[in-house]
């Protein structure tokens, strides 16, 4: 498994589907530098764990866009699929609702890129990548395929990551917006645990 952190993120261009509907042939990762990006990875359209995930991403989409974030999810299923699922009610197992972009990764290169293909079963595992504004990648978890993960923290390190970007400050274990930070240097760590 690569280290991604500190990289330039993989680009990509690819089909996708926006706005929960739109089909467009050319989504380009890049065309979102500037701004702050959740990309995720799931293993497949009409599954179990994944649709938990997309609605828990929607849910908290006002949360991502209060702090400027883009959520972008990726699997290797077709543009098609995504369509359809996204055009089946949660009733019976769809992700209809959904607003922001899911990508086609139908060739896998991208899951590839983000070294998250799982070896000989063909699926991306549950990878979640925060890009900066530079198009840098500053925090990766990669959850096993049982694992759904938890948006919730994923709002947490870019909290955090905006902090930092913003004053200068590291942010400690378990740290949330209000929390006291540290000075990144011996005069902060010692302030710190006054």
């Amino acid at each position: 498994m690569s280290v991604l952190v500190g990289k330039k993120a993989p680009d990509f261009t690819a089909a996708a589907v926006l706005n929960g509907g739109e089909i467009v042939e050319n989504f380009k990762l890049s065309s979102y530098k500037g701004k702050h990006i959740v990309l995720f990875f799931y293993p497949l359209d009409f599954t179990f764990v994944c649709p938990t995930e997309l609605h828990a991403f929607q849910d908290k989409i006002e949360e991502f866009k209060k702090r400027n974030v883009e959520v972008i999810g990726v699997s290797v299923d077709s543009q098609f699929s995504h369509w359809a699922w996204l055009n089946t009610p949660k009733t019976q197992g769809g992700i209809e609702g959904v607003k922001y972009p899911l990508v086609a990764d139908i060739n896998k290169s991208i899951s590839q890129d983000y070294d998250v293909l799982v070896d000989g079963a063909g699926v991306a595992y549950r990878g979640l990548f925060l890009i900066d504004p530079e198009f840098t990648v500053r925090h990766q978890v990669v959850n096993d395929l049982p694992l759904g993960r938890s948006i919730d923290e994923a709002i947490r390190m870019v909290d955090a990551l905006q902090f930092f970007e913003k004053n200068g400050e590291v942010c400690p274990a378990d740290w949330h917006q209000g929390d006291k930070a540290m000075k990144a240097d011996q005069a902060g760590l010692v302030e710190f645990f006054k």
